[in-house]
């Protein structure tokens, strides 16, 4: 008789555990979620030797690695500078060969030079200025030459420059454990990829 009421009361309280437990109402649902790039957006692949090339472009013809770089409004800035130091040189240089042959003639014994009011002292100090305002020209239509070259690397180097959201700066508040002091921070946090 034990064993009857035992097996009757395994069974009524299996058979009530049956009927005390509901289905699940949670459910896994599986979401899809569709990422669109923007078309304004899209990145290139770096281009480590872009820089070099630019450069080396514009050396070859000036002008040439910014439209490498496509930054076609600065050729007509470089040539008016090369062409201004070129001008200002070859107009100094017949000043100066106009001074100097002035000056030629008078030691040889000419007085009929176009320079009939002035001084030797005077063609003297001409041509060194003129000889100094060549050397000036030379200088700036070199320098345009040269910025020319470095900007076409520096741009081609911008060009590729990473411009993301993952770097950001935010202030931080802390709160001291120890003494109960706030901490007051600035946080720079950028992602490495």
């Amino acid at each position: 008789m034990k064993i009857k009421i035992r097996h009757i009361f395994l069974l009524i309280i299996g058979y009530g555990s049956m009927f005390s437990q509901t289905t699940d109402s949670l459910s896994v649902t599986e979401e899809k979620v569709l990422i669109v790039e923007d078309p304004g957006t899209s990145k290139e692949a770096y281009n480590p030797l872009a820089p070099s090339k630019a450069a080396f472009y514009s050396a070859v013809l000036p002008g040439l690695g910014q439209a490498y770089n496509k930054k076609y409004w600065k050729i007509p800035i470089i040539y008016a500078g090369i062409a201004t130091g070129v001008y200002f040189y070859i107009d100094n240089d017949n000043d100066y060969d106009r001074f100097r042959d002035a000056y030629k003639r008078r030691l040889a014994g000419f007085t009929d030079d176009e320079f009939q009011g002035i001084s030797t002292d005077r063609l003297i100090d001409a041509q060194r200025t003129a000889q100094k305002n060549k050397d000036v020209s030379i200088i700036v239509a070199l320098a345009f030459y040269l910025v020319n070259i470095v900007d076409a690397n520096v741009d081609a180097h911008l060009k590729q420059f990473n411009v993301s959201d993952d770097l950001s700066l935010e202030p931080s508040f802390e709160l001291n454990r120890i003494d109960s002091h706030p901490n007051y921070g600035l946080s720079l946090k950028f992602q490495l990829k």
